[in-house]
């Protein structure tokens, strides 16, 4: 006697024309309760269970939705690809979808959404709190997630529970009772006025001094700093437009737009940066990108910039643990907007640089 399928299962055969056909339960007539059945059409067998698991999977979310039964997993993606993915910039959509592959499916997923808890929600943010992080390499120790993180993760998880409220998929937002970690405050650690000297000596010696010179007088993102183009620079004026961004998505560095739209900005650049950004023009006139990576001749990628620095540091022999954001702040006083003298900065740099 044949085993009868469960909802949700396929079966694979292959076809008197040669092709792989994939069959599967799709759900149910919400009228009559029979199956409704579907296939896949593959060339290879391979590719045939490619196809049938990802028809598998939707038509779960389909089924969940006709029935409004849910689980959280199901609920969070739909949510993500209808309601959060369409108005969030593409590296936001990375760290949501990361949240949700990573933490909320393998822990809370599998929960009705219509049975899930304050109390789950909880447990689930205590313990990310401790052993939440991906363990990426073996005797990796530390699997605790940060405070930011975690506050992060929920805030995603309470959009979504609010438009399930919305729905009338559940009665009320179990997030919203939830007690989070603090924000953790931390001290911002900036480049020491009486250290730029040797920090640029070493820019200069590792040939990188235009970008970090650029970066130390404005102040600008990594991101926007590595997306820039040899068209963003008006020499005649003297300004930089800044009006867009790079990031990592995925493993590949994308670019994309800005932070926030007062991030599209112009800015006036000394004359010292300008002619330095003249000088690194010449060491590739044929590449469009200002600051083209020496092994690739395309973009750095934003994090490559934050490993850079650190050899930066030290190189100029500087202990102190100072992030690349440290550098957009130089000679900072707390509570108090910095001016720094650039013009010395540039006696510091001239005597062992040729700027045009």
């Amino acid at each position: 006697m044949a085993k009868k399928r469960a909802n949700g299962e396929g079966n694979i055969r292959k076809r008197k024309d040669g092709r792989w056909e994939g069959r599967y339960t799709a759900g149910h007539d919400p009228d009559t309760g029979k199956a409704i059945y579907k296939n896949v059409l593959a060339k290879t067998q391979k590719e045939c269970k490619e196809k049938l698991a990802a028809a598998l999977e939707q038509a779960g979310k389909v089924d969940a939705s006709k029935t409004g039964q849910f689980t959280v997993g199901q609920w969070v993606e739909t949510w993500f690809e209808n309601y959060a993915k369409p108005s969030i910039r593409e590296t936001t959509a990375s760290y949501y979808k990361n949240y949700i592959d990573k933490h909320i499916v393998p822990n809370i997923g599998k929960i009705k959404l219509n049975k899930l808890t304050t109390l789950d929600i909880q447990k689930f943010y205590n313990n990310a709190k401790t052993k939440g992080r991906v363990k990426r390499y073996e005797g990796m120790k530390d699997l605790s997630l940060s405070a930011k993180t975690i506050r992060g993760l929920h805030a995603m998880l309470r959009q979504c529970l609010d438009q399930a409220v919305q729905e009338r998929l559940i009665p009320y937002n179990p997030a919203a009772g939830c007690k989070l970690p603090p924000k953790e405050k931390t001290e911002m650690r900036t480049l020491p006025a009486e250290k730029i000297s040797s920090y640029l000596a070493a820019a200069q010696e590792h040939g990188v001094l235009p970008m970090f010179y650029l970066e130390l007088t404005t102040g600008i993102r990594r991101g926007e700093l590595v997306a820039l183009l040899w068209d963003d620079l008006d020499l005649e004026n003297r300004t930089l437009n800044i009006s867009k961004s790079a990031g990592r998505i995925n493993g590949e560095v994308k670019v994309t737009q800005p932070k926030t739209a007062n991030s599209v900005r112009t800015i006036f650049l000394p004359e010292e940066t300008v002619a330095l950004l003249v000088q690194e023009h010449t060491k590739h006139p044929g590449n469009p990108i200002m600051f083209p990576s020496p092994v690739t001749g395309r973009l750095y990628g934003p994090d490559c910039i934050g490993r850079l620095h650190k050899t930066l540091l030290k190189k100029a022999g500087i202990t102190e643990k100072i992030p690349f954001h440290g550098l957009r702040h130089p000679n900072v006083k707390p509570k108090t907007k910095f001016l720094f003298n650039w013009a010395q900065a540039y006696d510091i740099i001239s005597p062992n640089t040729t700027i045009l």
